[in-house]
């Protein structure tokens, strides 16, 4: 009996000690209250609300770039005697005496007018970055959503694997008994003794790696809850079925439709196109010309700005309008423009494919899950068939027209029929709630 296949890969985790409790459990927990949990105390998710409130602090600063450039500065120093080369280079110069202590004191003030809109396109540009920034978040959210209804479920899975073993292994132990008994009468060979004991000793082997299974599921959803990998965690059994059923929409198409407005992952390729297109703005607004406001005043003492020279305090203002245009720009920005104009081109591809990936990727969540409904049919009737069985072979064995390896089979059967209906159902839910993370609803 394959058994192993229904659990969880333990490769991915180191097992930890056998779990003493330090506490009194807590209640029972939903899927829904461990993603509220999930939603504020996920390392993850911490991480992400911090790099969104980067994303808004860079907003601010590009606001910062429209106020004007002010500046003062000052200086005290120490001047020699002002040599005058009156009757050149190689005579004697006159010296002028000026004052030893010298000091400037002033202020620059410079404040755009116009320079192609740069500056609230940068701002424009920062907005687009934080959207992008959410919307990020909002697919790490999802995904990590859908993680946590992994290991919820995988919980719930192997719980229930562990309720059909128990029961299975006490239904054996039982029947065992009235097999020894029947060897003690003389009725059955020692062969069925020994065969129903080393069914037993599979069924408790199986049972131990299952509880293993359990202490990992729990493991996980704890350090997905931003919990101690010691804390006690139990679930509330879901009602799989009709929490799953019916679909919201009729068609995939209509799932399509709306991812194409709410999925995060869609969005993502949008904002990085729009980007693209604010960037090739950017660089055509080089060849604009910047026109700006500027106003400063000079005190400057001694006075040796102009001549003749004075040990007078002097001051000195000027305020107008400036404007400089980079010609250079003109040669330089080709190669700047065409290659924004190729990542431009490359975003919006990029686009084009996300759209495709999406329509197949719910194409693909909706078959799944219409075809793990038909599993849950066909495993329910799988366990009506098997427990039929298991009943006419356990009665002809009991009176000796049939073999114990015909009943054992059976039950073996029907167990694994249970594990096949429990997994149906499992997967039935995680297929529902990958449909709408793909989709953008969850």
């Amino acid at each position: 009996m394959q058994l192993y296949k229904y659990l969880i890969p333990l490769s991915f985790f180191s097992l930890p000690a056998i779990l003493h409790a330090q506490r009194v459990a807590d209640e029972p927990m939903t899927l829904e209250k461990i993603w509220l949990i999930t939603d504020t105390a996920n390392r993850q998710l911490k991480l992400a609300d911090l790099e969104k409130a980067e994303s808004a602090m860079d907003v601010r600063i590009s606001r910062d770039k429209l106020l004007p450039q002010l500046a003062v500065a000052g200086d005290l120093a120490i001047r020699t005697n002002m040599p005058i080369y009156t009757k050149g280079l190689l005579s004697k110069p006159d010296i002028i005496p000026i004052s030893r202590l010298g000091y400037r004191f002033g202020y620059n003030l410079d404040f755009n007018l116009y320079n192609g809109g740069k500056d609230r396109r940068y701002i424009e540009i920062k907005k687009k970055e934080a959207l992008r920034q959410e919307n990020e978040n909002a697919l790490r959210r999802n995904n990590l959503r859908y993680t946590v209804a992994t290991a919820y479920y995988n919980l719930y899975k192997f719980l229930q694997f562990r309720s059909f073993l128990s029961n299975e292994i006490a239904t054996e132990k039982k029947q065992l008994a009235t097999i020894e008994s029947f060897y003690r009468n003389g009725i059955v060979l020692k062969s069925d003794v020994l065969r129903s004991e080393v069914k037993i000793s599979q069924l408790e082997l199986t049972l131990s790696d299952v509880e293993k299974s359990i202490m990992v599921a729990r493991q996980r959803l704890n350090m997905l809850m931003g919990r101690g990998d010691e804390e006690l965690l139990t679930i509330t059994p879901p009602e799989i079925l009709e929490s799953a059923a019916p679909l919201l929409y009729a068609d995939y198409g209509d799932y399509v439709a709306i991812a194409l407005n709410r999925s995060p992952d869609y969005k993502l390729s949008m904002d990085n196109l729009k980007i693209s297109e604010l960037n090739i703005q950017q660089i055509k607004a080089e060849l604009l010309p910047r026109v700006s406001f500027f106003s400063n005043y000079l005190l400057t003492y001694p006075q040796t700005s102009f001549y003749p020279y004075s040990n007078d305090p002097w001051g000195f203002t000027q305020a107008g309008i400036k404007v400089a245009l980079s010609l250079d720009s003109f040669y330089k920005n080709r190669h700047l423009s065409a290659k924004a104009m190729l990542i431009n081109r490359q975003e919006a591809e990029k686009v084009r494919i996300k759209r495709d990936e999406i329509t197949m990727d719910i194409r693909e969540a909706y078959l799944r899950y219409e075809q793990a409904l038909e599993s849950v049919k066909t495993a329910t009737a799988q366990i009506k068939q098997h427990t039929e069985s298991v009943r006419v072979i356990r009665s002809s064995y009991l009176n000796q027209e049939s073999l114990l390896t015909d009943l054992l089979d059976a039950e073996s059967a029907l167990l694994e029929a249970n594990f096949n209906l429990v997994a149906a159902e499992v997967d039935v839910r995680l297929d529902y709630i990958g449909l709408l993370v793909k989709t953008g609803i969850l």
